[in-house]
């Protein structure tokens, strides 16, 4: 009797289970993707609301900035929420003959009209001040940008409910916080003038050109002369203690058909992205113009060393995406003395007693003085 009770109980539970298990399975697949959906839009719609905690920060810290360099009863908000929404219109490519003149003029109208808008907001700041003010303004509107560009997806894909436009935002979602995050702790470190990962090649050149007399050479730029075993070294790196990377392409071409083209050597020194595995601060050497940004600068330095047949030697120094904007670590400030020590020994490998070489240290010199 008993041994019958317990066999139809154990037939009523796998039947229960086998209830169960059809059930689970006709739902996934009649609302297995909307499920994935709604699972993806909650991920994309907590990314959001990050970004907009992020965007409101720095939009908080931009206006307090220029309230503190001004310091007079000037209210900067409306005109900061109105150029917080700039944008630059980049030219057709259709004719790629003559693209790189037109990227230039682009960006000489941008860095003009960010000049000017500084002056409006603050007219009093000085060159420092203005400078930071501008980098200030420059991370505010990379996170406004990201997080409306997120937020339109995310409104889109909750329009529409459709898997594949949510997916396509949410797998690259991890990068795209990523680099949020890396702008967020950036925009702290130009309101307080600190130095950041990307000027490691700016303190290589000021290590080399301290205490030595510098002349401006170029729009932000200044050089130095200075010795090495005989060897005549022009070092150059955008002006600071602001937040500028100057024109380091139209210094270099300036220096070169300064001494009509006698150039032993180009060396230049730089932050670069390290591949996950290796260290911060860790240095490395190549070959070639070692420059970020869209293009110019390396276009110009290519053209003027082609044309004088000038070899173009690279020092950079490895670091995350976020060390570049953040403020500068022990690590990558130690990796910059090996850096600089690399760039003496390619000189005196590479040249001769009575050479002229030009040393450029390339990057944000916020923070970093002469």
């Amino acid at each position: 009797m008993i041994l019958s009770l317990v066999g139809q109980e154990g037939d009523v539970g796998s039947t229960l289970l086998n209830v169960v298990y059809l059930a689970s399975f006709v739902f996934f697949m009649i609302y297995g993707q909307k499920f994935q959906t709604w699972m993806m839009l909650r991920d994309v719609g907590n990314a959001v609301l990050k970004l907009k905690v992020m965007r409101d920060k720095a939009r908080g810290l931009a206006i307090s900035t220029a309230k503190e360099v001004e310091k007079e009863d000037l209210d900067p908000t409306p005109r900061i929420d109105h150029f917080l929404e700039y944008f630059s219109i980049w030219p057709v490519g259709l004719d790629p003959g003559g693209i790189v003149p037109k990227f230039e003029h682009i960006l000489n109208v941008r860095d003009q009209r960010f000049k000017d808008e500084v002056k409006i907001i603050a007219p009093n700041a000085d060159r420092v001040q203005a400078n930071n003010l501008e980098g200030v303004l420059e991370v505010a509107i990379g996170l406004n940008q990201i997080y409306r560009i997120i937020n339109h997806f995310y409104l889109l894909g909750k329009k529409t409910m459709s898997l594949y436009t949510i997916m396509q935002i949410q797998m690259q979602l991890p990068l795209i916080m990523e680099m949020a995050e890396a702008y967020s702790t950036a925009i702290k470190a130009f309101a307080d003038g600190q130095p950041i990962g990307d000027g490691a090649g700016a303190i290589v050149a000021a290590k080399m050109m301290h205490g030595i007399p510098y002349k401006k050479i170029s729009k932000e730029i200044v050089v130095a002369e200075t010795q090495l075993d005989g060897r005549k070294l022009l070092v150059l790196k955008a002006e600071g203690p602001g937040s500028t990377v100057g024109k380091p392409g139209d210094g270099i071409k300036k220096l070169i058909e300064e001494e009509n083209g006698r150039v032993a050597m180009v060396v230049m020194i730089d932050a670069a992205g390290k591949l996950e595995g290796e260290t911060s601060g860790g240095i490395s050497e190549g070959s070639g113009a070692a420059i970020g940004g869209i293009g110019v600068e390396k276009f110009t330095i290519e053209e003027i060393s082609l044309k004088y047949k000038i070899p173009v030697h690279a020092v950079i120094v490895k670091e995350s995406i976020q060390e570049s904007v953040s403020p500068m670590t022990k690590e990558i400030l130690e990796g910059t003395d090996v850096a600089a020590a690399r760039v003496k020994r390619i000189i005196r490998e590479g040249t001769e007693e009575g050479d002229t070489v030009i040393v450029a240290g390339i990057g944000n010199t916020v923070g970093v003085g002469q």
